[in-house]
């Protein structure tokens, strides 16, 4: 194990969370101060694990929505998850060459991500990562491990 990354509702909720952030950051602290934290760009809970010592690496969605805030789009709103491979290639891509994700409202929210998530519960996962790299490649970006 290289890294901790809490998931679904504890990582959301440790996004805005500082009293939750803290205490997850804590945990991870405590169980080994070497493994990399986890968590959405900008959000309390890496803040609280580079505070705590911890190494941390932002990360950032290119299967789901944004809001204006620069929190996910809830999954029980409509558009929370984009299915669209092109659409997420392309936000991927602008997040990494421009720092900004496009918000459901339209506004452009600031963000600087080390690494993607993609979900790997949909129906053509598999497929969806291999399509995203091959998008990530052909704009001449260098894909790599954070745990080295």
């Amino acid at each position: 194990v290289r890294h901790v990354k809490p998931h679904g509702a504890l990582y959301n909720m440790a996004a805005r969370d500082r009293v939750l952030a803290q205490a997850v950051a804590d945990a991870v602290y405590e169980a080994d101060p070497r493994l990399l934290l986890v968590g959405r760009a900008g959000s309390c809970l890496l803040a609280a694990g580079a505070a705590g010592g911890l190494s941390v690496i932002s990360e950032a969605f290119a299967d789901r929505s944004y809001q204006a805030d620069g929190s996910l789009t809830p999954r029980d709103q409509p558009g929370a998850v984009i299915r669209d491979e092109q659409a997420a290639a392309a936000q991927v891509l602008r997040m990494v060459r421009e720092g900004k994700v496009v918000a459901t409202d339209g506004s452009e929210v600031p963000i600087a991500a080390e690494t993607i998530c993609l979900h790997g519960d949909g129906d053509h996962a598999v497929a969806f990562a291999r399509r995203l790299r091959e998008a990530l490649t052909q704009a001449g970006l260098e894909i790599r491990s954070f745990a080295l």
